[in-house]
């Protein structure tokens, strides 16, 4: 199989929340070695990595660009996703992840709202003017509320879509998104001509079933949903089983895991 998401780095403890500091991803890798190590005990045949991210320090994020790129040039199994973002503040940092978006291995940049920013900032310009050039694939977080929510991130999707891949990723990050996309929205963009892919990690249970179904009744889709564990942040064995008896003897079943990826990251 191959995964569309995951991460490499090892976060420092933080006070989450108000509570004390801690470490919640707690397979977070930090070495290379250590990574294809996972590779192989999965037997994982291509995976896209990006820079492990969510403490409030843009460093650290930003700090494990190089560490991915040199992953995707050590072994061909391994594709990088530079962490980006729009925030004023993060402009010379971004700035400089954006003059390794020309390297080897390099097929996507990763940008959340989790940490700051927004829908509006100026700074997505020329991030997406990026991915115009490098033909690269924007990952673009989703969860309910704030800046994350799909009514926010679905802003991109008409702004830059048209001729820049997108791929939301968590498929909408919850109920709310959930029903919003596979209701109607994620099928809408695709006719309109918009370059949208999603994966169905974190998703709530019935969603794969449900998506599944609604892209074999309308034909439509089943070249943009891929496998991601989001590991350390997900869990790559419940992933996997989930989303793979939700498509299980379809044709879905091999784009999602083998053939859509490479196409669009290969």
């Amino acid at each position: 199989m191959n995964d569309a998401h995951r991460h490499l780095g090892v976060l420092p403890a933080y006070p989450f929340y108000g509570g004390p500091p801690v470490r919640p991803d707690t397979t977070a890798r930090a070495t290379i070695g250590e990574l294809i190590a996972d590779l192989d005990r999965e037997g994982t045949e291509r995976a896209l990595v990006l820079p492990n991210y969510g403490v409030p320090d843009p460093d650290v994020a930003f700090g494990f660009n190089e560490l991915v790129v040199e992953a995707a040039q050590r072994d061909e199994r391994i594709r990088a996703g530079l962490w980006v973002s729009a925030k004023a503040s993060d402009a010379g940092r971004t700035a400089a992840a954006l003059r390794l978006a020309g390297e080897p291995g390099v097929r996507a940049l990763k940008l959340s709202f989790l940490l700051g920013g927004g829908t509006d900032d100026p700074g997505l310009d020329p991030i997406f003017a990026a991915a115009r050039e490098h033909d690269l694939v924007v990952h673009v977080h989703t969860s309910p509320g704030a800046a994350s929510d799909i009514d926010r991130v679905g802003e991109l999707v008409e702004r830059y879509a048209a001729d820049v891949k997108i791929h939301l990723v968590h498929f909408g990050g919850g109920m709310s998104g959930h029903i919003k996309l596979a209701g109607g929205r994620f099928f809408d963009w695709i006719a309109a001509g918009r370059q949208v892919y999603t994966d169905l990690s974190w998703a709530i249970g019935f969603t794969p079933r449900w998506l599944a179904a609604e892209i074999d009744r309308r034909g439509l889709g089943h070249d943009r949903v891929l496998f991601a564990s989001d590991e350390p942040w997900g869990d790559h064995a419940g992933e996997s089983a989930r989303l793979r008896a939700a498509v299980a003897g379809t044709e879905l079943s091999g784009l999602v895991f083998h053939t859509t990826f490479d196409k669009l990251y290969g």
